[in-house]
């Protein structure tokens, strides 16, 4: 990625998950790329939820995933657009949803399964991978604006660890 070491999260409750949505959300600009990564049922749209939230979301609103759909525009005080492209199979399929040009329009994208699309999407992305087994996120930036996020969360931290890889 881009050379810092990656951040560690501990989320073994979802109030630790909660912490860390709330905390990406106000390092949110427009035009940013979030890829989440992660198995199946590691939080990745639970984490977007809980963003969302607190991007002023109302609880009355629902936050699913967009498996079928393919991406889900949601308005809070950042216009977010929320995509899964686990089904999609060729760059030019990515390329045909728009992404790149919602994003150039200001849109911060939360792609799901995006990262073998990062260059489709625009590059510059702070990559979380969620693991289940133990429950942490990953955080990984791969470019100037994804390295002011990341070095915001890490400074915004309290339950976080800086480690190497192993």
């Amino acid at each position: 990625m881009n050379g810092a070491p990656p951040y560690f999260m501990p989320l073994d409750t979802r109030r630790q998950t909660l912490h860390l949505a709330r905390r990406l959300a106000a390092c949110l600009r427009p035009s940013d790329l979030v890829i989440l990564s992660g198995e199946l049922g590691a939080g990745k749209t639970f984490l977007v939820r809980g963003l969302c939230r607190a991007l002023g979301l109302s609880e009355r609103v629902r936050v699913t995933s967009p498996t079928f759909s393919l991406v889900h525009e949601i308005k809070t005080q950042l216009m977010l657009l929320h995509a899964d492209l686990y089904r999609l199979g060729t760059a030019h399929e990515v390329r045909d949803l728009g992404l790149l040009s919602r994003r150039d329009e200001g849109c911060v994208l939360l792609v799901e399964w995006g990262e073998p699309w990062m260059q489709e999407l625009g590059g510059d992305a702070l990559v979380v991978w969620l693991s289940a087994r133990p429950r942490q996120a990953r955080l990984v930036s791969n470019g100037p604006r994804s390295g002011d996020m990341l070095a915001q969360l890490q400074a915004s931290g309290q339950n976080a660890q800086v480690v190497k890889e192993p």
